[in-house]
Parts: structure tokens; sequence; C-alpha cells
């Protein structure tokens, strides 16, 4: 589906979904962000580094992209979207979302 609008979804199905392995959590904060509290599981690629790290993500049966609180991930889904990923979807809400919902976190 190339060009096609990315969709959102909840962090607890997020978090479910990356659970049973169906894709990858991708974290688009910054290294230092990153370096604090996260999603478990989750991988770091930097918004701004996104482009250069397609090849990688290719494999991947879905994207769950995530960020602080949405604006970032948003944007990295339409991204990726425009890249021809069919399979991005969106984290509501971002990790603030993810840790007032009380799904694990790692330092």
């Amino acid at each position: 589906m190339l060009g096609s609008r990315p969709h959102s979804i909840s962090v607890l199905e997020a978090h479910e979904r990356s659970a049973q392995g169906s894709g990858v959590l991708i974290d688009v904060r910054t290294p230092a962000e990153f370096s604090g509290a996260r999603p478990m599981g989750a991988r770091n690629i930097p918004l701004d580094e996104l482009e250069r790290s397609v090849d990688d993500l290719r494999s991947h049966e879905e994207i769950y992209v995530i960020c602080r609180s949405g604006g970032r991930s948003a944007a990295a889904a339409m991204l990726l979207a425009a890249l021809g990923f069919g399979n991005v979807v969106n984290v509501s809400g971002g990790l603030l979302a993810w840790a007032a919902a009380g799904l694990p976190t790692e330092p």
C-alpha cells in the first residue's frame, strides 16, 4: 500500500501485539530521552535517523512507532508510509500513556 495513511492504536494494543512478537516497537525519541524510561522491548531509532534505517525495518510484519506523547511518532509513521511501508502503526499517547497505563518500562 504505497502512500497509505498509517493508523493509530492504543498503548495497550501496542504492548499486546509487540509482546506477541507480531511486530517491532520503535521509539523515535533521542538517545538521551531513550536512556531514561522506555517501553519494555523498544528499539531506539531517533526520528532524524529513521530514513537511514529503512532497510533494517523492511523485514518486520508490523512497525509500531512511539515517542513521548505521540507527535514525533505520528510524523515517523507518516514518513515511513511515504517511503512505501504499509505496515506502520502510530502508538497514541506515547510513553506518557504507556506509563499511565502501568505497562512495563525499563530504565
